[in-house]
């Protein structure tokens, strides 16, 4: 497509539509890739279906693509060996030994503390937090769907809030890319300016220390509260035997490894570094170290029988499978130029009070559309920092509004990657945990816009 039109933006609204009404998301997502490759082969049934099935293999033809799918499925396997070693229960009963944890509020907040602390890569956030802190929630009967929440509200905002990863390492390429001189200097600027992932990060704290919950998510806190107590697993005979040790030591090698990886990648320079290949060698080395952990202190089964690394894959396979096909869809939106396209939709002439918000709302949309703050980044940040400097404005601002919105429309979009991970760590349905964030997100959202533009009016 020479000059990109409404149709560009018809792939993703198939998507997104079709997972609200059917609750079925490898459909939904499958059909707007299809879509996309028809109205890219100029309506041609047969050759856009053909293409189809080629842009979703062509997935794996990307490095990055491919490392974030086998990423994947090693943290499966990782989680899964933590678990069957006892890595899980045994951080939990040392928690519960310490008087730490001893009610639902507490454990609302080791999910939250886990979510600030493990601010290395968002997917590893996510899926740590949500795998110690599911049992429990629902041990103290809270709703899974608030697991999912504080998990998603604490992994890409703080990732972009403390960018000592992969995420700051990305955000620097591109604003390198566009020509700005200083990318350190403008994204230090902008991480303060972060309004959306400020105010999501504050609200999640929030709702833990006074119980707000309201909407979809108060319906799902008294179903929670409806079911029968679960059982304490300390006196489950046949639970698995191990210490803290079996999950601390593997996770503390996520923690390490993935800037060593973006050092490594980056032949010195963590900026320069490939986030999606060290996610995979931190996953890799975890994996490995658990395993060691399980030899040394005689846990062989978890080795003898390989089921531990073979079903933990084999759980996180959904989630790849979305990701894979959330990959094409992205892919497919790129061709089309969807993002161009909305960014196309902003008045020329506006002022800086209203181009800020204007930003967040354009960089929300693209987000939300093709369900990747990543791909947002990468398709906003090089139209805004022109636009910045033909106004003579410091482009820190116009980067801020960029990296809030793209945030934002992630977290709101039911084909989100984050969203659909973090539903599963939490072991949440997906659509309920969309239902559920989406009131959190809008109250977060409506003074990030609001501040950008008092923002707009000091430029």
């Amino acid at each position: 497509m020479d000059q990109p039109s409404f149709l560009s933006v018809l792939p993703s609204l198939i998507a997104i539509g079709l997972a609200l009404i059917t609750r079925q998301v490898y459909g939904s997502l499958l059909a707007g890739v299809a879509a996309g490759y028809v109205i890219a082969a100029g309506g041609a049934l047969g050759a856009g279906l053909a293409d189809t099935v080629g842009g979703i293999v062509g997935v794996f033809a990307s490095a990055s693509s491919a490392n974030v799918i086998l990423f994947t499925l090693v943290m499966g396997a990782l989680i899964a060996v933590m678990t069957d070693s006892g890595g899980m229960r045994g951080f939990i009963a040392y928690l519960r030994s310490r008087g730490w944890i001893d009610s639902g509020k507490r454990s609302e907040w080791l999910a939250f503390l886990l979510g600030v602390v493990i601010f290395i890569e968002s997917n590893i956030t996510v899926l740590v937090a949500g795998s110690v802190a599911r049992p429990l929630f629902d041990r103290f009967n809270r709703a899974r769907e608030k697991l999912a929440y504080l998990i998603d509200s604490t992994s890409a905002p703080i990732c972009m809030l403390i960018p000592l990863n992969a995420w700051g390492a990305y955000n620097m390429g591109l604003l390198s890319s566009a020509g700005v001189a200083d990318p350190l200097a403008v994204l230090l600027v902008a991480v303060p300016l972060n309004l959306y992932a400020i105010f999501a990060v504050l609200l999640a704290g929030a709702t833990v220390a006074f119980s707000l919950d309201f909407g979809p998510m108060r319906a799902a806190e008294r179903r929670a509260a409806a079911r029968p107590r679960a059982g304490d697993e300390d006196d489950d005979p046949a639970a698995p035997r191990g210490g803290a040790i079996n999950m601390i030591v593997p996770v503390l090698v996520l923690i390490v490894v993935m800037p060593l990886g973006l050092w490594i990648t980056g032949d010195g320079d963590l900026k320069r570094g490939s986030g999606s290949t060290s996610v995979l060698w931190a996953a890799l080395s975890a994996l490995i170290v658990a395993w060691l952990i399980a030899v040394a202190r005689g846990q062989r089964g978890v080795l003898k029988e390989k089921t531990s690394v073979l079903s933990g894959a084999k759980n996180l396979l959904p989630m790849a499978i979305v990701m894979l096909l959330a990959f094409a869809l992205g892919d497919i939106a790129s061709e089309l130029q969807t993002g161009r396209y909305i960014a196309s939709l902003v008045p020329a002439g506006a002022e800086p009070q209203w181009l800020l918000p204007a930003v967040f709302l354009i960089s929300s949309a693209v987000a939300f559309s093709i369900g990747s703050s990543w791909s947002t980044f990468a398709i906003v940040i090089p139209i805004v920092v022109p636009v910045a400097e033909a106004f003579g404005a410091p482009t820190g601002p116009f980067v801020a509004a960029a990296l809030s919105g793209g945030i934002f429309g992630d977290h709101s979009s039911p084909i989100s990657d984050t969203t659909v991970i973090s539903s599963l760590a939490a072991g949440s349905d997906h659509i309920e945990h969309v239902r559920t964030q989406l009131p959190y997100a809008i109250i977060a959202g409506v003074p990030a816009m609001i501040g950008f533009f008092v923002i707009g009016l000091f430029i």
